[in-house]
């Protein structure tokens, strides 16, 4: 019995294990209908973007996934890469039909897992809309140990968030 449970313990992976894109979807998104939609932004569309968020945005080709229930939109997902330190990091950003952040987790950490924020901390964004007090100075609690990262998560949200406005709620 002693052999089989040191077995089994060394065949499994290292600390947390990050979802998939698709895992983070289902998770944010349960029993939804999820369509891929790419928008390219204008440059007056991308000048929105980035005096809304108050952060820089990498491009102007986004891809968002649209999710729907009973054919009525639920919420827009979208993956935001940036650096942190030296590294990468992908998080996904699920956003309401209204606006408001439904759930932000990570889906790809290239720094070491000690800088990974926990996820009672990440759930501070759940609920938060774009307004000034997004920031780490404002709702958003600082994380110890990892300041970088945190700044590059709110980052992220703010851009997000604002480009779910420009995209979804501005268009119409």
């Amino acid at each position: 019995m002693l052999r089989l449970l040191a077995a089994l313990l060394l065949t499994l992976p290292l600390g947390a294990a990050l979802p998939s894109p698709q895992e983070a979807l289902a998770l944010a998104f349960p029993g939804a209908q999820l369509l891929r939609k790419e928008h390219t932004l204008s440059e007056a569309q991308a000048g929105r973007v980035k005096a809304l968020a108050q952060v820089d945005l990498a491009g102007t080709w986004i891809v968002a996934y649209e999710a729907r229930r009973g054919g009525v939109l639920a919420g827009v997902g979208l993956f935001d890469t940036h650096r942190v330190r030296t590294l990468n990091e992908t998080l996904l950003v699920a956003i309401s039909a209204e606006g408001r952040i439904l759930r932000v987790e990570a889906v790809v950490f290239r720094e070491p897992a000690e800088y990974l924020a926990k996820e009672a901390w990440v759930r501070q964004f759940d609920g938060k809309g774009l307004d000034p007090q997004l920031s780490l100075k404002g709702a958003i609690h600082p994380l110890a140990g990892a300041t970088l990262t945190a700044h590059a998560m709110t980052d992220a949200a703010r851009r997000c968030l604002a480009l779910h406005q420009v995209l979804y709620r501005e268009a119409k």
